[in-house]
């Protein structure tokens, strides 16, 4: 089955300008086939191919090294283990992502709780507030 430009923007969720930016830097693994007036025709592949692209970039993964694993998947076997070391390496930086936001969402957490507690005691005014703490000092 073939689909349309159209169809596999909808498909995996970017515009078609957004499409054509990925073939143009080389982020799919086989040439798009093309019908006699010149229109594009995508596979089952590269809509699962550009599902994964996307969930990359979605998660950080620098252009270049996309543009490095989408090399080396059409290149074919033989090159695993420098695959490996490009996941390898954007799953590292996805935990630090990970990690990085689970200490704002502890802090923000905290600041709710403390927002919370002294708006359902009736204290809100005691909360600190930097536009009164400089009148006060002056």
């Amino acid at each position: 089955m073939e689909f349309s430009i159209g169809e596999v923007a909808s498909a995996v969720g970017i515009s078609v300008h957004a499409l054509r930016f990925y073939e143009r830097r080389g982020l799919l693994v086989g040439p798009v086939r093309r019908t006699a007036g010149g229109r594009r025709r995508y596979t089952e592949i590269d809509v699962d191919w550009l599902r994964i692209c996307i969930r990359l970039r979605a998660a950080g993964m620098p252009l270049t090294a996309l543009q490095r694993f989408a090399a080396l998947v059409r290149d074919g076997p033989g090159n695993e283990g420098e695959r490996l070391a490009l996941l390898d390496a954007q799953r590292e930086r996805v935990e630090e992502q990970i990690r990085a936001l689970e200490q704002a969402r502890e802090i923000i957490a905290w600041k709710v709780d403390t927002y919370r507690q002294h708006l359902e005691g009736g204290n809100g005014g005691a909360l600190w507030d930097p536009a009164a703490d400089r009148e006060a000092n002056g």
